[in-house]
């Protein structure tokens, strides 16, 4: 009997990835929650006073204008980069998938266009936003 490997990649990317990330992520919150437990109960023991900032939880620090902008760039280079590897692939050198041949191709000008338009929202909001850019420069200058 010959068994077919192929059928085990989609299975491990679809069911077994995702189950072994939300694991981790639960894990180190659980690890995280003990650690501070233990801790607050050697300083109960002890008779130490204890900071209570310690035991908030850590606040995510809001991204600047220009950050959000050049995340969109980077975004808008790899989607865009993507697109033409996938349309040269699929129609230069022939790659297809088995299920889909002309689904290559398609894929890349998907995301050929996705990268374009990223691209154009970067520009724009780039000479849109471009005295509150500086002004958040400014203020972050200040500090």
């Amino acid at each position: 009997m010959n068994f077919d490997f192929s059928l085990l990649i989609p299975i491990f990317v679809c069911v077994v990835l995702p189950v072994c990330i939300v694991w981790l992520v639960m894990h180190t919150k659980q690890q995280e929650t003990n650690k501070k437990a233990e801790v607050m109960l050697k300083a109960i023991e002890s008779g130490a006073t204890l900071d209570p900032s310690f035991f908030k939880v850590a606040e995510k620090k809001q991204k600047t204008i220009k950050e959000t902008l050049l995340s969109r760039l980077t975004g808008a280079c790899v989607t865009g980069l993507l697109g033409i590897v996938f349309l040269v692939g699929g129609l230069v050198f022939g790659w297809t998938f088995d299920f889909f041949p002309a689904s290559l191709p398609l894929l890349g000008g998907i995301l050929l266009a996705v990268g374009i338009s990223l691209l154009v929202v970067y520009f724009i909001g780039k000479n849109m936003l471009a005295k509150e850019i500086e002004a958040e420069e400014n203020a972050l200058t200040k500090q």
